[in-house]
């Protein structure tokens, strides 16, 4: 009799555990991701672990950071493009698959116009030149003379075929007349390993993955491709500065974008949020200490931004030589 009177008791507060589980579970559900179209180790994949805590705090749920490489950028960009229009899943786009992708393929699996839409401009970051110690050059002229005496080329490696910094290698080596034979990687980070490594002589990669390495010795920092030296690596030159370079300049940046069917109310929202996380005193310390600046603009200025962009890049392919694949 006891247990049959405990029993509606019983069943009510199991109803009631089980209630409060399921709204835990559904809560501890609610994730964004992150998509980084890059491998680990590169600027993109830093920013972007230093972005996410401190956007799960204003989001109110987690935000994992979750890495696609391939295809220089076009997997994740093709992922997300592909992905539920709700605001839960985030590329941490760069010029690769953005702008510089549609001159480079004649078929794409999406269209960055149409199938993305973006919500700010999250970031800059110098593009720079790196060289192992042992290959013995400190300046742009002795890379030039070193690949004048070696008609084979130099290599060089980059995060990718057709990345912006691919562009700005062979756009380097058709002014400076000479041979440099590109090494594509799956991002930065790679890139960066190989030529501390001495696997290859050269790097032209974003400032964030080389920059411990140029601080420790184990790199030279040749130069740098934006149009003029950056504030906190006075001694770094720019390209432009050399003979017959001062029209030269390329830049590499860091986007925020959705699905192209979000909505126009979660966007604004996004790009808020991304805003508000962008000016935050320790996350502009952490992004200032890999070499990158943070941005945060609104949503009409980075289109505009990303429309300057596709004309700057269509323009520096047409200079590379490249032939669309």
């Amino acid at each position: 009799m006891r247990w049959t009177r405990l029993l509606p008791i019983l069943l009510s507060a199991a109803a009631l555990l089980m209630g409060q589980g399921a709204a835990a579970q559904s809560t501890s559900s609610q994730v964004t991701a992150l998509v980084v179209p890059f491998a680990p180790g590169g600027g993109h994949d830093s920013t972007a672990r230093i972005l996410a805590p401190r956007l799960a705090e204003r989001l109110g749920h987690s935000v994992i950071v979750e890495n696609r490489p391939g295809a220089n950028g076009m997997v994740g960009a093709d992922y997300v493009a592909r992905a539920k229009p709700d605001g839960r899943t985030i590329l941490l786009a760069s010029p690769a698959e953005i702008v510089i992708a549609p001159s480079v393929y004649k078929k794409m699996n999406y269209d960055p116009m149409k199938d993305l839409a973006p919500v700010t401009l999250a970031a800059t970051t110098p593009v720079v030149i790196v060289a192992n110690p042992s290959l013995g050059v400190r300046t742009l002229a002795d890379v030039i003379a070193l690949a004048k005496r070696k008609p084979e080329g130099l290599a060089y490696g980059t995060p990718g075929e057709g990345s912006s910094q691919h562009l700005a290698g062979a756009w380097l080596a058709h002014l400076a007349g000479i041979k440099l034979l590109h090494v594509p990687y799956k991002g930065a980070g790679p890139a960066t390993n190989d030529v501390v490594a001495g696997h290859i002589p050269l790097a032209i990669v974003g400032m964030a993955p080389v920059l411990p390495f140029i601080r420790d010795g184990k790199l030279v920092a040749i130069a740098v491709t934006s149009p003029e030296r950056v504030s906190w690596a006075k001694e770094v030159p720019a390209v432009a500065e050399s003979p017959g370079m001062k029209d030269f300049a390329a830049s590499h940046w860091m986007g925020i974008m959705v699905p192209g069917r979000t909505p126009a109310d979660i966007v604004q929202r996004l790009q808020a949020d991304f805003a508000a996380v962008l000016k935050l005193p320790d996350v502009r310390d952490r992004l200032a200490a890999l070499g990158v600046d943070p941005v945060g603009d609104s949503t009409a200025a980075f289109r505009d931004y990303l429309a300057a962009e596709r004309s700057l890049f269509a323009q520096m392919y047409k200079f590379s030589g490249l032939t669309p694949e």
